[in-house]
């Protein structure tokens, strides 16, 4: 029995850095954060979302270049908004995608970001569609 629980300890302890890693990871400005979520219900049935991030921009060699909307389930793009420039002295920024098309039976989305150097690894926002509100974010659903 002392050997099993020395084993499952040698073991957590040798996977502890990779778990702090990925965690301290998800924080670390080199990668673009997701800090809060906006998505609003169109007339059409379309969707808009607006994403602020927050990355460490360096100019053109090191920027936040875009953020998706995807199904969480395989990661399909639903919406993408390309970052045309870096925002070395605007942090965090907010830019805006309209004329997402959300299934109806798909009921909660990912949102991520990228930059042109580390490329994904930073805060990601899963938002539900059907609750008002949420950890980092907010849904406006359609007036009727």
């Amino acid at each position: 029995m002392t050997g099993k629980i020395t084993f499952w300890l040698i073991c957590t302890l040798c996977l502890m850095p990779a778990m702090l890693l990925s965690a301290e990871q998800k924080e670390d400005l080199d990668y673009a954060q997701v800090v809060k979520v906006r998505a609003t219900q169109q007339e059409n049935g379309l969707w808009r979302f607006d994403v602020t991030l927050r990355h460490n921009d360096e100019g053109w060699d090191h920027y936040a270049d875009a953020w998706l909307v995807v199904r969480p389930s395989d990661g399909k793009v639903l919406g993408e908004r390309v970052l045309a420039h870096p925002h070395d002295h605007e942090q965090p920024f907010t830019r805006s995608l309209s004329g997402i098309a959300i299934p109806q039976v798909l009921t909660v989305v990912t949102v991520r970001a990228k930059c042109n150097v580390h490329g994904f690894g930073g805060r990601e926002v899963s938002v539900d569609l059907g609750r008002n509100k949420g950890d980092r974010y907010e849904v406006v659903p359609l007036k009727n």
